[in-house]
């Protein structure tokens, strides 16, 4: 969707922003196990460390990973939108969750070495539902309207 470098950065952060307030929520959420008012504040405090780690390895390392894979197993000219846009998405969570489960767990969790792997193996299996769901039913085309908004993109 993005044409140019900087609509692809424009187009990142907000993708980025949409997905890492939900699941940082969400995480709070399965940590407390309080659902009110005060959860979606408390979803706020990890956002900028979480954001910025995030950006750079979505824009450096996955977005170009995620393209890759998808262009290497569908003919561009023969798929729909619909089926690019979808495998970019799927694969996109394929890499992040594990990612960001990943270096969630190293900064936030109360844990011990000798739990590490087990912990975050939990969180990649309790963060990948929501984050797929979350990605292709609300953030992936809400980010989308907004950025055809922004820069009148059809």
């Amino acid at each position: 969707m993005p044409q140019t470098k900087f609509q692809d950065v424009i187009f990142t952060l907000i993708m980025v922003l949409f997905m890492v307030y939900a699941m940082v929520t969400y995480n709070v959420y399965l940590n407390t196990g309080e659902m009110s008012a005060k959860l979606f504040i408390m979803g706020f405090k990890e956002i900028p460390i979480m954001m910025v780690i995030a950006f750079i390895a979505e824009f450096f390392v996955i977005g170009k990973l995620t393209k890759y894979f998808t262009f290497k197993t569908l003919d561009v000219k023969k798929s729909q939108p619909i089926f690019i846009t979808l495998m970019i998405s799927s694969l996109t969570v394929c890499f992040m969750c594990p990612l960001m489960s990943f270096i969630a767990t190293l900064l936030f969790a109360d844990y011990s070495w000798d739990i590490f792997l087990v912990l975050w193996v939990k969180t990649v299996i309790l963060n990948f539902p929501m984050a797929f769901f979350y990605q292709i039913f609300f953030a992936g085309p809400i980010v989308r309207k907004i950025f055809r908004t922004i820069f009148k993109v059809k």
